[in-house]
């Protein structure tokens, strides 16, 4: 089932949020409105954007100050995909062409912060200091996480606690920012938002783990990204972590050397020692695992069709192709 299928649901509010992004994109610069609906629009999943939703309907909030939080949360997610294309040097995604494929890199990271500047204009105007706090922490963790990923490049000494602390910064912090502005905006007690806020952080951990085995378990056409990119940029990834523990000393040598080394010229021989450790099979389990916290997470709030989503989510993290 596709995210856009289960989430029917909040379809209405979903366009809603669609409105306020076409709306806050607006600048007088021909260039920003180019570059920020390209990428946009180019067929993003709007995961981040449908948590502030869900988790606000799960507390009961009923009013339209979500939208316009939804559409903050999707702007520094774009902001961060503008960065870390130019900084990856990615020429493909969600099968389009980057933007800074297209526009360049002095495009793509300035309007990266024009969308950042959005973002905070926006929260500023939602009135809730709480909300301003908890969208400035992440942007900060967010940005932490991507200086620690490029500390990490090249590292085949990097655990699992080290990688961990990578995607943990760089991709679940939003998602657990998502699931606590909701709660906030719902007026959860303590208990609720702790709930909502863990169950982001596992999700999000869920998620970018499985992000990470697509790389090497997926097709392309499906992706939409060139496989083997982690591996060209010397990216130590929850799979290759798995194969140099699991295989044997020769096979933990060509990983290492890879990650080392970088480029794709390995690929093939990675790919065939990724599959003969179980190194997949063991990262899908760590990623189940975060699904499982994240759904034990939710146990204090109460039953509602948004809880219900909230849970299908935990499945689609882990089961999906893309």
């Amino acid at each position: 089932m596709s995210t856009q299928q289960f989430l029917a649901p909040i379809q209405a509010d979903m366009q809603a949020v669609d409105a306020v992004i076409r709306s806050r994109l607006h600048s007088e610069v021909v260039l920003i409105r180019q570059v920020a609906e390209y990428i946009i629009h180019s067929g993003g999943k709007r995961l981040r954007p449908a948590l502030v939703l869900l988790s606000a309907g799960a507390m009961g909030y009923r009013g339209t100050a979500h939208h316009e939080l939804a559409a903050v949360v999707e702007f520094i997610h774009t902001a961060t995909l503008l960065h870390d294309d130019v900084v990856d040097e990615s020429e493909l995604r969600r099968g389009n062409k980057t933007a800074n494929a297209l526009f360049g890199n002095a495009a793509s990271v300035l309007v990266g912060d024009f969308l950042y500047s959005r973002a905070f204009q926006m929260m500023v105007g939602v009135n809730d200091m709480r909300v301003m706090q908890v969208l400035a922490d992440a942007t900060n963790v967010i940005a932490e996480g991507e200086v620690l990923q490029l500390l990490n490049c090249h590292n085949a000494d990097v655990d699992i606690p080290g990688y961990l602390q990578v995607i943990r910064y760089k991709t679940a912090k939003l998602f657990e920012a998502a699931t606590r502005l909701g709660a906030i905006l719902g007026r959860a007690d303590h208990e609720c938002e702790n709930a909502m806020t863990a169950f982001g952080m596992h999700l999000g951990t869920a998620f970018q783990i499985i992000d990470d085995v697509l790389d090497y378990s997926s097709e392309e056409a499906a992706t939409g990204k060139h496989l083997g990119d982690d591996l060209a940029e010397g990216k130590p990834t929850l799979p290759l972590i798995f194969a140099m523990r699991n295989g044997s000393s020769e096979q933990a040598a060509l990983v290492r050397k890879a990650i080392e080394t970088g480029g794709r010229e390995d690929f093939a021989v990675i790919l065939q020692t990724i599959h003969a450790t179980g190194a997949l099979e063991d990262a899908r389990r760590y990623a189940r695992d975060e699904a499982d916290l994240a759904i034990r997470a939710l146990t204090p709030v109460p039953a509602s069709i948004f809880k219900d989503l909230l849970l299908k989510l935990c499945s689609f993290a882990v089961e999906r192709n893309h």
